[in-house]
């Protein structure tokens, strides 16, 4: 059964989340603060993770994905009560899936993890046709869905890596941002076409120099 961490610090928009959630057949687990949140996650190992920006405590969102992603490329969609750039692209960029602001409807937060989770088996589905890929230091396996560089493991968000694999399947070809959401994101995907930007920075901050991704100027992204 498909499990899912609600984390949330108001308890009517917990609890509504909840039982959209239980209504699909999943598995909930909701919890009202980082600290707790994060400890359930890595305890349950969950199949998706709701996750409020705004949270109590010690640990906001925005940290609670910083420390998740050190391990873990659980997908995660954001929850920000602001519609602030800033939150989201820095969300983004600590490796969430997607966002949704603040006041949304708990159907809408649903169907985003549906598509989500739909990438997600996709993209399992087609690795098995995929090949090994090295980019000087770099070692890409689609296959174990495993980056390397120089024997070390490096950890890419869901997004990242289907947003690179989107990348390898058209080497040498210009892909427009529509064409790069539509093929890694999905076709019913709604947000800001930016979105592609912020992955596109973090791949390259992670990957380096060695990954020959290329910025093709008023138009979009080549990769080789």
């Amino acid at each position: 059964m498909t499990s899912i961490v609600v984390i949330e610090d108001e308890p009517d928009i917990r609890n509504l989340l909840a039982l959209y959630i239980e209504k699909e057949g999943w598995r909930v687990h909701s919890y009202g603060d980082g600290e707790s949140g994060l400890e359930a996650i890595r305890a349950l190992q969950p199949d998706f993770v709701v996750l409020d920006i705004g949270l109590p405590g010690d640990l906001d969102g925005l940290d609670v994905c910083r420390q998740l992603r050190v391990t873990s490329d659980v997908p995660v969609l954001f929850l920000t009560a602001r519609d602030d750039e800033v939150d989201r692209i820095l969300g983004l960029e600590l490796g969430a899936d997607d966002y949704v602001t603040k006041p949304f409807s708990a159907r809408e937060i649903v169907a985003r993890i549906k598509a989500v989770l739909r990438r997600g088996a996709a993209q399992t589905a087609t690795t098995k046709t995929l090949r090994h890929f090295q980019f000087g230091s770099i070692s890409i396996d689609l296959d174990r869905r495993e980056v390397n560089s120089d024997g070390e493991t490096i950890s890419l968000a869901t997004q990242e890596l289907t947003l690179l694999e989107s990348l390898l399947e058209n080497q040498g070809i210009v892909l427009s941002r529509d064409q790069i959401l539509n093929a890694a994101w999905g076709q019913d995907w709604v947000g800001d076409p930016r979105t592609v930007d912020v992955h596109i920075r973090q791949l390259r901050k992670k990957l380096g120099s060695d990954l020959p991704l290329v910025t093709v100027r008023g138009f979009g992204y080549r990769l080789g």
